[in-house]
């Protein structure tokens, strides 16, 4: 089957998947995800970046050897080296532990330099403190603070609370199993990777608007009907968004993917590694909390409410009488005044056993009532013949 004829049947409910439904599992397998993550930050924590706990940077040509040789030249020089990197075909950069002494870098430079047979001058290098990493991590702060807080405002006058709470919980969902990623990988964090956290918030809110907007029209005067319940009804505008949510990720993962593996990977772009890591990883956490996380919370706070309470009790007892009835009709069927059950074959099998014998297949039908033997031929009907 095509997607669009998958797309078709989800939309009109003809192949639903019981996403609200199984909220307890989505919210186990969360549950699970999120204790793994804040185990992994409180036990290993994250590997941080030089501009974060201060440390010096070097760039060296490219044409002095691998990767590796210019790390053991600066280990040979004494200096602990953190992390090395190519950036594109020209140089390296290599960033290790902050040395403060003006005499002890140059000593540094001078030794890597003997160690190529190159110049000192062509090595650069740069000291950065803690101070700018606090600085960055303050910031960033705050603008998460202002953001949830402009979002929560949002949802609230668009929606409802509760929906607002609910995408809350989903993007709060993304932040913790990202970073619990870059946690448990051991990927840098820098300035890069905050911007990146800050950027995958608004893809992340963006699907889930899109999902809520649905169920909030699926969902509009539903305790004035008796065909569905509220999580029904929102399960229905979560399948219906399915694929829409699921191209929208994957279109949204593809440049960034290009990006990373592509750009990083393959041609060296270095500088592009921190923001396409945090960005690929965050998307797919979004695309997956958006679906089997935001609205079976909304389900969940919904489900609480007393009206949508007597409404779901309400709609699930008149389908159990409806069933009963069904079945009572099955066991019961109607019959006429001959006492034979009303419609199809068996009124027709039980009329004939009570007219008799089934006559043979094959045999002529017999006279019509009334009507005699045929004359014979060249008398008149009712007269005698002549002798």
């Amino acid at each position: 089957m095509s997607a669009s004829g998958i797309a078709a049947r989800l939309y009109r409910g003809e192949a639903g998947v019981d996403i609200v439904g199984r909220r307890k599992l989505w919210f186990t397998v969360a549950g699970i995800a999120i204790v793994i993550a804040i185990a992994s930050m409180l036990v290993r924590g994250f590997t941080l970046g030089i501009e974060f706990e201060g440390g010096n940077q070097y760039n060296i040509p490219v044409k002095v050897g691998t990767l590796d040789e210019v790390e053991k030249a600066f280990g040979d020089a004494g200096v602990s080296v953190k992390t090395g990197q190519t950036v594109g075909d020209s140089q390296y950069i290599i960033k290790t532990e902050l040395i403060t002494d003006a005499a002890r870098q140059t000593e540094i430079k001078d030794s890597v330099a003997k160690h190529f047979n190159i110049d000192a001058a062509q090595i650069s290098d740069s000291a950065v403190s803690t101070s700018w990493g606090g600085q960055v991590t303050s910031k960033a702060a705050l603008s998460l603070a202002i953001f949830l807080a402009a979002v929560l405002v949002y949802l609230i006058a668009r929606f409802e609370w509760r929906m607002a709470v609910a995408a809350i919980a989903s993007l709060l969902l993304d932040l913790v199993l990202t970073g619990g990623v870059y946690s448990l990988v051991g990927f840098e964090v820098t300035p890069s990777t905050v911007i990146g956290f800050l950027t995958i918030l608004g893809f992340a809110l963006y699907d889930v608007v899109v999902v809520f907007d649905k169920v909030q029209e699926n969902t509009r005067g539903i305790t004035g009907s008796s065909t569905s319940t509220y999580s029904e009804a929102a399960n229905l505008a979560v399948n219906q968004t399915l694929m829409r949510s699921i191209n929208t990720g994957l279109v949204a993962l593809l440049p960034v993917g290009g990006l990373l593996f592509i750009g990083a990977g393959l041609l060296g772009a270095g500088t592009l590694k921190d923001l396409g890591l945090v960005l690929f990883i965050g998307m797919g956490v979004a695309v997956y909390s958006s679906i089997f996380f935001a609205t079976p919370v909304l389900a969940e706070l919904k489900s609480r409410e007393p009206r949508l309470q007597q409404h779901a009790n309400r709609v699930l007892n008149k389908r159990a009488a409806q069933a009963k009835e069904a079945a009572a009709r099955a066991a019961n069927p109607a019959r006429d005044s001959d006492g034979v059950p009303i419609g199809g074959a068996a009124k027709s099998v039980e009329r004939s056993e009570l007219a008799g014998a089934a006559p043979r297949p094959g045999a002529r039908p017999s006279a019509r009532p009334g009507q005699g033997k045929r004359p014979r031929a060249g008398g008149r009907p009712g007269a005698g013949g002549r002798r």
